[in-house]
């Protein structure tokens, strides 16, 4: 690149230089002013030589350098400074348009190689897209992305120092160039050069602080990459001091080479390596000796793998297998990566989880269990293993209730954490996990009851995810089964299950859906006969299904009237805690903004509105406070109820209300509206409405009440 340099230290050489002559050019000095006129013809004749020829010419006529003070020069003629001046100007105006015509010309033809160089890359050809961003920068030695595409190239081409030294260049041209940093991470971690790969990654960051979650992932790669350098490193040199433990590793690593051998020989040789392998260093052994190909391709192992073999010692010798596997991924993100990144591994891993030897099972969870402890190890398996056929063995596990239901549980419930997990469940969630499940609510048993509270959150994880929260909440089967099972624990000692259950129902109620429409009549009416349970808990959460299902149901709703839900409402209020509150007013709200009758018992049970006005205050929550109002306002078409509330502070607290700075428009909104009717009500409250210059205040607010 020491020739671009060159020419750009040329460039400002020449600018330079342009602007001395402009200077003297425009100098009240007649000498200073020739001079530039003579520095000029030669600067003209010099472009020339150098370029295409000027299409501008000047005549070079011989200037007396001993003017006579007497006899000036003729205006006007080309001698004349000030001409010559304006027509050095016209000529480097009429110089500057044809560069830019030719600039813009060659900034075409460079967006055109830099298209062609992408289409190379695409389809492979990444000699052929470094030739052509080679040649789009002979036309363009200043643009960025040629540069970076031509570095990425390389990478390709594993000539990393050249990507290197291409993302400098496109860091010249843009010292913020993202992809430059990003390319040039890439190749000083190809080189090993980890400090190096690191600064780039952390520029980035810099840059721009939202891509932490990109760069995290980068930045691991770089750790996990010099680990495996350090690793690789101290067993080779504990190996060479002749170490027994290294040594041994080998030996056994060649015995276990040999083929034909009987089963049993291989399922000995795999305990003694077990054994064996007891450190870091074992590990790095095994992997640098080839040690996941020599078990791999070993025909007999492989029979027993996939299954086929028939030998009596078959379900010791893949147990022995499991187990080495184990052994030598535990800890060792490097072991953990090459073994599931193997083809064969990834088939044999999902398919013995449901092998028909118990033995096997167990071992087979246990190996995966490590993988889902870490979240390296979870984003292995999640992009290496047939996910949608792992989730449906492990579903098989736990519903098979075979004393692995908890190992299997727990995998399902650490992988569920991982966004991308969730994403690729997405189509197939409805037939892998909801009908196991289902069938598992359907049939809550002694045997298996201890697997909801882990099932529960570990579905709760998941409809974390939009798609799945909606195909879930819109699944007849599901709350068919959510149903049969609130019935089910509220008559048994399987109580502890309904806590979660209906913490799932309610995050599942939250967006209206047909099948909670459909179920919402009997779902209220279980949730109605919790609300007298001695657990404060369940009151709560039967409280909260209840204020997200009937807004969904207007019959489910009246339903809830009939079989006195106002009455229980008023004796929660009076002694419940934050989050019940919130749940009783809300469910209150939708009960008086549809059912006349609601509004009549609640008018008649609760003498003055206190309850409601008590809410209104200061010490109540803002969502507590508008549906509070909201109520109010519901109960103010009962005959008498706004003239009950003469003389009570009523009009106070929904003034301040209406007239507060709440973070939710919506309080302002209900308090403005039920203050407008109160007073329409009952005219005499106009009078307390402007002794406290209301009507101002209810002007200001006419937005919200329209």
């Amino acid at each position: 690149m020491t020739k671009e340099f060159e020419d750009f230290e040329s460039f400002l050489k020449n600018v330079d230089e342009i602007s001395d002559l402009v200077k003297d050019l425009s100098s009240s000095d007649v000498t200073s002013q020739q001079r530039a006129v003579e520095k000029a013809d030669c600067y003209i004749s010099t472009l020339k030589e150098k370029e295409e020829p000027c299409k501008t010419l000047l005549n070079r006529t011989v200037i007396n350098t001993n003017p006579s003070q007497q006899a000036p020069a003729p205006t006007g003629s080309q001698n004349d400074p000030v001409s010559s001046a304006d027509h050095f100007m016209k000529m480097m105006e009429s110089d500057a348009e044809d560069r830019h015509k030719r600039r813009q010309r060659r900034q075409e033809k460079a967006n055109a190689l830099k298209e062609k160089g992408n289409e190379a890359y695409a389809q492979g050809e990444y000699e052929t897209a470094v030739k052509l961003y080679s040649d789009g920068l002979d036309e363009r030695r200043d643009m960025q992305p040629l540069y970076t595409n031509r570095a990425q190239s390389y990478i390709k081409l594993e000539k990393y120092k050249e990507a290197i030294s291409d993302c400098e260049w496109a860091l010249k041209c843009n010292d913020k160039c993202v992809k430059a940093y990003l390319h040039m991470g890439k190749a000083h971690l190809a080189l090993k050069n980890y400090n190096e790969s690191r600064m780039c990654y952390q520029k980035i960051l810099e840059i721009e602080p939202g891509r932490e979650k990109m760069l995290k992932e980068y930045l691991t790669q770089v750790d996990l990459e010099e680990e495996r350098e350090c690793q690789e490193s101290k067993a080779w040199e504990e190996f060479d001091k002749g170490e027994e433990k290294a040594t041994t590793v080998l030996q056994l690593l060649k015995k276990l080479e040999r083929p034909d051998q009987f089963p049993l020989y291989y399922c000995a040789g795999l305990k003694l390596l077990s054994h064996a392998i007891t450190d870091c260093t074992g590990q790095t052994l095994f992997r640098i000796n080839n040690g996941f190909s020599i078990i791999q391709t070993n025909d007999t192992v492989r029979s027993c793998l996939l299954q086929k073999s028939t030998a009596p010692c078959a379900e010791e010798l893949c147990v022995s297998v499991l187990k080495l596997w184990r052994v030598i991924c535990d800890g060792n993100d490097e072991n953990q990566k090459m073994l599931m990144r193997c083809p064969a591994s990834k088939e044999y891993i999902v398919d013995l989880l449901v092998s028909g030897m118990a033995a096997v099972r167990k071992e087979c969870l246990a190996f995966l269990s490590l993988y889902s402890q870490t979240p390296h190890g979870r984003c292995l398996a999640i992009e290496n293993l047939n996910l949608h056929m792992l989730v449906g063995n492990l579903m098989m596990c736990i519903s098979t209730q075979s004393q692995l239901e908890t190992t299997a549980l727990t995998i399902l419930e650490n992988f569920a954490t991982e966004n991308q997990f969730c994403l690729q469940l997405r189509d197939t969630f409805t037939t892998l996990i909801v009908p196991p499940f289902a069938s598992l609510l359907r049939n809550i048993t002694t045997f298996n009851q201890h697997c909801f509270p882990s099932l529960i959150s570990t579905i709760g994880n998941m409809i974390g995810d939009d798609a799945i929260h909606n195909e879930v909440a819109n699944c007849q089967e599901f709350w068919q089964a959510f149903l049969i099972a609130m019935k089910w624990c509220t008559h048994c000692e399987y109580r502890e299950i309904l806590y979660p259950l209906l913490g799932l129902m309610i995050n599942l109620s939250g967006n209206p859906s047909t099948a909670i429409q459909e179920h919402a009549v009997p779902i209220s009416g279980v949730c109605l006969g919790l609300l007298s349970d001695p657990d404060g808990g369940i009151i709560t959460r039967a409280t909260g299904l209840l204020s997200k299902v009937l807004p969904q149901s207007p019959t489910a709703t009246e339903d809830a009237v009939q079989r006195g839900v106002v009455g229980t409402m008023r004796r929660l209020l009076k002694g419940s805690g934050k989050t019940t509150t919130k749940y009783l007013i809300k469910t209150l709200t939708v009960c008086t903004a549809i059912s006349q009758t609601a509004q009549e018992e609640w008018v008649k049970c609760d003498n003055r509105l206190h309850t409601l006005r008590r809410l209104l205050g200061p010490s109540s929550e803002e969502a507590v406070a508008g549906n509070a109002a909201l109520c109010l306002g519901h109960c103010l078409g009962v005959q008498g109820a706004a003239s009950s509330l003469l003389g009570t502070d009523t009009v106070l607290l929904l003034l301040r209300l209406a007239a507060g700075d709440a973070k939710r428009s919506a309080v302002q909104k209900n308090s403005a509206i039920t203050l407008g009717k109160l007073c329409k009500a009952e005219p005499r409250h106009m009078a307390k409405l402007r002794e406290l210059h209301g009507l101002e205040i209810l002007h200001s607010c006419m937005k919200l009440i329209t």
